[in-house]
């Protein structure tokens, strides 16, 4: 890995590097090819794919899945790419009629051929949905508008909770019980739905609502934990500690500090502060805080890659690295160089993606590895995640450095702001 200091302010940003430019569409385009001639189940829904982009022949349709590659294929079509546009729309029908709950309203968290698999109501999979939703609708694909109006009354009226400031988590089919779980991550998400609905809208009243959030979950709650983000809570917000400890192998329930989500928050923190006509002061030092503080205590210096999980005392709990943990490390360093110039940024953005080139892009077969154990060797077990389930992170990271740092992914690829220099 190069030394920190090894670059310096005078060297030629590879965001403003022609040659890289050139070399994050190859990447984009590779993952697309990769998914699109094989995702798409002719019954309805993607199929996930095997580490040869097979598709893998269970059942089991998912509302974030789904609502994902809507989300990937519709940055896709603006992209220009021939053939995304047919997936999105594809994608749009199997949300509306077989993910949506005609009865009760909302969506199921899973289907199989048969109907809802997992009934419950859970925030995470419908802030996807508003996600999808609104990237489809710059895509200016049919449906997607329909499937925005239907989105954002559930998440008001069903989710959102005024005195909290935040999402509520799951409830069961007919939205009669309640869970007293509270956790960020869907919150998180619903930052990032929340930014791309104010861009696909003009209305301001989404960025209102995502500052809100960023400002209870990070300068409030994070804060005050010493920086280390807390992924669960109960009713009260009050941290869960002691969250999944019994079970710590539990990918979206996950115990200890989610380092990925730090990093993420960064790159979402420099986004309102983008859009935001009156940014609060806050929002840049920490997200400097998020990222300096994920490299500082994650970061393997022997071996590379970031570790998935640490305590709040800063130990490392679960050491393997994931590829959605680089990826997002990747784009927030990107937006970090292109908001101070520092070349602190400049560094950990060459070493993410050295990093990534070595060991997760797979450049036998295509796509990414999910997962890696603390010695960068594969690790596909079934328990954890198994093979190449979609695209949405790595797609994301090869377009972020691509992008100015005032809009979102969908709104710059809408306003062809692309292959831009980075802006100082």
């Amino acid at each position: 890995m190069a030394e920190r200091g090894h670059i310096t302010a005078g060297d030629l940003s590879w965001l403003s590097n022609p040659g890289h430019h050139t070399w994050l569409f190859d990447q984009a385009q590779r993952l697309l090819s990769f998914y699109q001639y094989a995702c798409m189940d002719p019954a309805g829904g993607f199929f996930e794919l095997d580490n040869d982009g097979r598709p893998q022949q269970y059942p089991i349709r998912k509302l974030v899945i789904t609502s994902r590659m809507v989300h990937n294929f519709s940055l896709a079509t603006l992209l220009g790419r021939p053939g995304a546009a047919p997936l999105v729309d594809h994608g749009i029908r199997f949300l509306r009629e077989a993910l949506r709950d005609n009865v009760h309203g909302g969506y199921y968290c899973s289907v199989d051929s048969g109907g809802a698999h997992d009934a419950s109501k859970q925030a995470y999979g419908h802030v996807f949905v508003l996600l999808a939703a609104s990237s489809a609708m710059m895509a200016r694909r049919p449906g997607a508008e329909e499937l925005f109006q239907d989105i954002v009354p559930v998440l008001e009226s069903r989710f959102w909770r005024e005195a909290d400031g935040l999402l509520a988590e799951e409830f069961n089919e007919d939205w009669s019980t309640r869970s007293s779980y509270r956790g960020q991550n869907a919150n998180m998400h619903y930052v990032e739905a929340l930014l791309t609905a104010a861009e696909a809208t003009h209305d301001s009243l989404f960025l209102r609502r995502a500052e809100r959030i960023a400002e209870k979950l990070i300068h409030d709650l994070t804060a005050r934990n010493d920086w280390r983000l807390a992924e669960h809570y109960n009713d009260r917000w009050e941290i869960d500690p002691d969250y999944s400890r019994d079970d710590p192998d539990n990918m979206f329930r996950t115990f200890g500090s989610v380092v990925g989500h730090w990093v993420e928050w960064a790159r979402l923190l420099l986004q309102i502060r983008a859009m935001s006509a009156q940014p609060a002061d806050w929002l840049l030092p920490a997200a400097r805080r998020l990222f300096d503080g994920a490299m500082a205590e994650a970061w393997d210096r022997e071996r590379g890659g970031l570790a998935h999980t640490v305590d709040f005392d800063g130990k490392i709990l679960n050491p393997d690295r994931y590829q959605w943990v680089i990826s997002e490390a990747i784009g927030a360093a990107a937006r970090l160089v292109q908001v101070t110039g520092e070349p602190e940024y400049e560094h950990w953005y060459r070493t993410l993606w050295d990093y990534a080139d070595r060991h997760l892009i797979d450049h036998v077969r295509g796509g990414w590895l999910y997962a890696l154990d603390a010695e960068n060797r594969a690790k596909n077990v079934p328990d954890v995640i198994e093979a190449k389930p979609d695209l949405y992170h790595a797609l994301q990271c090869c377009l972020i450095p691509l992008l100015p740092a005032d809009a979102g992914i969908g709104a710059s690829l809408r306003d062809g702001k692309y292959f831009m220099p980075a802006r100082q």
